[in-house]
């Protein structure tokens, strides 16, 4: 169980820093004050760049989110500010109702950060909350027309706020962490034009029309992972638990609805593509060359990443089968023949 525990940090580049003073950790409340204070992210939409996350924080989202199933899930993130990063060092879930496309929260809801928050500070922890995290099963890590208007009204009444996305389905296919992390632009901003750069990422073809639509009111932050002395045993009591639902699960049973419905999102997509091409042969309104093989290009990448994931969960079982199947079960000595 360590070496599966060391394999997923290593898998999500979680990185120890300084076992003697946990600088991460510490929290100035005067020098938070003084940042609020001066708020220099106001005179530049791009001024957060970095998400530090701790693995302690990471762990309890993807438990969370893993555990709505099929639904949204949402909490908060304490932590605080360091320059043009935000760091993460905790998170705790929230009351409220999920769907599969939005959360909703609730009067409860607040009633119950405030009080959570309240009952931190009475024991020493003086982290505010620094953003709040959701969950997309099975559609990818980006800001939705409701996320963004959340994130804003966010960022017009406490900000600094940043909103973190997971997708535990992906999660489970890809044995790594599906995160992403987002900030709102002003409304009256128009950033410059994309580079790009953006990693790529699959989309549903339900869901295309949503992301494109509020895709340039958002940017994302490069997030990264960090642990220390302080989170060994916590991070040990939350890894056994997270070690026994990884190991009791298949993922090709727990994710079968999502391997369908990636399966059926393709289909769809070769289909619109056939239909383009085809259009295009009989002189009509086709797509470019230059468009048509950046789709094809897509599809090709969607149906390589399905395939891998599948290949995964096939090896998984295959371990998993010749691990434990036969524990506990009575060995049976082979008994020589008797000579008459």
């Amino acid at each position: 169980m360590e070496s599966s525990q060391k394999a997923w940090e290593l898998e999500n580049a979680v990185k120890l820093v300084d076992p003697h003073r946990d600088a991460l950790y510490g929290y100035d409340k005067a020098e938070q004050d003084a940042i609020g204070s001066e708020r220099p992210w106001k005179n530049d939409p791009h001024y957060f760049k970095n998400v530090r996350i701790s693995a302690v924080a990471l762990l309890k989202m993807v438990i969370h989110a893993r555990s709505g199933g099929s639904l949204e899930i949402m909490g908060l993130m304490q932590g605080k500010i360091a320059g043009d990063t935000f760091i993460v060092t905790d998170a705790f879930r929230l009351p409220v109702e999920g769907t599969e496309t939005r959360v909703n929260a609730s009067a409860e809801a607040d009633e119950y950060v405030v009080q959570y928050l309240s009952a931190c500070r009475e024991n020493g922890r003086m982290e505010n909350a620094v953003g709040w995290y959701h969950s997309h099963p099975g559609y990818g890590c980006w800001l939705s027309g409701i996320d963004v208007a959340t994130q804003m009204l966010q960022q017009s009444h406490v900000d600094p706020f940043l909103a973190v996305v997971i997708d535990p389905d992906r999660t489970i296919s890809a044995g790594k962490v599906e995160i992403g992390a987002f900030r709102t632009f002003p409304q009256d901003y128009k950033p410059a034009a994309s580079s790009g750069g953006d990693e790529y990422q699959t989309i549903p073809l339900n869901k295309i029309e949503d992301f494109g639509a509020h895709a340039s009111q958002y940017y994302s932050l490069e997030v990264s992972h960090y642990k220390s002395s302080l989170d060994s045993y916590l991070l040990e009591l939350l890894w056994n638990k997270y070690w026994v639902s990884t190991i009791s699960q298949s993922p090709l049973f727990t994710n079968r609805e999502y391997s369908s419905k990636q399966m059926l999102d393709l289909s769809q997509k070769i289909q619109k593509a056939q239909k383009a091409i085809e259009a295009q042969a009989r002189g009509g309104p086709g797509p470019r060359a230059a468009t048509k093989d950046s789709a094809l290009d897509k599809i090709v990448r969607e149906s390589n990443k399905i395939a891998g994931e599948e290949m995964t969960g096939l090896l998984a079982g295959d371990v998993k089968a010749r691990l434990f199947n036969g524990v506990g079960a009575p060995s049976v000595q082979a008994q020589a023949p008797a000579v008459e």
